[in-house]
């Protein structure tokens, strides 16, 4: 039975160690190894953590995460792994809490690019907390934080109840934008259940591609087979984004002025100026394998560290089943999925999270790699 991790992420004073509380007292008889991965003198929350359970707790204090972790973080996970097979700790899962400084992208690639974790451990997902009061400026001026709602299986928003529900709307609105693969919640004090924080399955490779429905609802146009719209309340923004409308129509408006609607007045922050974006690309008509292969191929080679989080159920000339495929940065994975069902519109669906990804560049090679 392979272990499974949960990556937590968020920015500082989201709450982490408050929804890691409740987790640990909530955890009905499940053991869960917790790695703490902090900087410098901040151990309170370890004492914190400690006093109220009896978890197995282990701290890494290594400063620069982004370079060191995976050793680190490589060589705690191998510890526990051999521990538990002797028998000296029993616990079922792992939690690896990292700080509100680090990038969960390598973190999680220490799961796919080390054989022995990889034949121990199973990722499930990367949870990002989000504190509603002070999100705007944090995703203003950190791309760290950006960067975390990029790459979450999850999110979660807590101290929502210190904003105006019209700032808090707006904030949804700005990280379904840059990330709407990943449901977002409401959290009160951490209040989450278990299953919303377990099992998740984020990184399965399933024919389920979770974009939120309301990214895809008000679409319905289909450019040239090309690719969905970027936001339900931005139609107009195509131009903006590089992308051509239907008619072929090329629209600059710097001046963002209509975005100014839909942000209830609060036009201080040009949500989609976010270096961190995603885009969606759909297509009715087969991708060639061979063509899709080497496009993607070299995408990831040329932009595989901005590419955070990317999936696709696609629909592959020469076979009837669904192909499966997802990456993290440079790690791209891809399977058969189930069989396409009598009568269902055989669709490619595609969405891609990046920073600053060059998305006409991204439409165009997909669009050649169409059968």
């Amino acid at each position: 039975m392979l272990i499974p991790a949960t990556i937590l992420t968020g920015f500082l004073g989201s709450g982490k160690t408050t929804l890691l509380k409740r987790v640990l007292t909530e955890a009905h008889g499940q053991k869960i190894a917790i790695i703490e991965n902090e900087f410098g003198e901040e151990n309170i929350d370890n004492e914190i953590l400690v006093s109220d359970t009896n978890e197995q707790i282990i701290q890494m204090n290594n400063g620069c995460v982004c370079c060191t972790i995976r050793e680190d973080l490589r060589t705690t996970l191998q510890l526990l792994a051999a521990k538990k097979r002797k028998g000296l700790l029993h616990f079922d899962r792992v939690v690896i809490e990292t700080t509100g400084l680090a990038d969960p992208g390598p973190v999680a690639q220490t799961f796919f690019m080390d054989d022995e974790i990889a034949e121990s451990f199973l990722l499930d997902s990367i949870l990002t907390l989000v504190d509603a009061k002070h999100a705007a400026q944090q995703l203003n001026d950190r791309q760290e934080a950006r960067r975390q709602v990029g790459f979450a299986d999850q999110i979660f928003i807590s101290k929502a109840d210190l904003v105006s529900p019209a700032e808090l709307d707006a904030l949804q609105h700005r990280l379904k934008h840059m990330n709407p693969r990943a449901p977002q919640k409401v959290v009160h004090f951490g209040e989450v259940s278990l299953s919303e924080v377990f099992d998740l399955r984020g990184f399965n490779l399933n024919a389920k591609l979770d974009i939120d429905p309301d990214f895809l609802a008000d679409d319905g146009h289909h450019h040239h087979d090309g690719e969905a719209c970027d936001h339900p309340s931005h139609k107009h923004e195509h131009a903006e984004h590089g992308h051509d409308h239907v008619h072929g129509e090329h629209c600059d408006h710097p001046s963002h002025a209509r975005e100014l609607v839909h942000d209830h007045g609060h036009g201080h922050h040009h949500h989609h100026d976010d270096d961190v974006k995603s885009f969606v690309y759909k297509s009715t008509r087969p991708f060639d394998p061979a063509k899709l292969e080497d496009f993607l191929g070299a995408i990831v080679n040329i932009y595989g560290p901005k590419m955070l989080r990317y999936k696709g159920v696609l629909n592959m000339k020469g076979t009837d089943k669904k192909v499966i495929f997802q990456g993290v940065h440079q790690l791209m994975g891809s399977d058969l999925g189930p069989d396409w069902a009598e009568g269902e519109e055989r669709i490619s669906k595609m969405v891609f999270i990046g920073i600053d990804l060059p998305k006409d560049i991204l439409v165009q090679g997909l669009d050649h790699s169409l059968v």
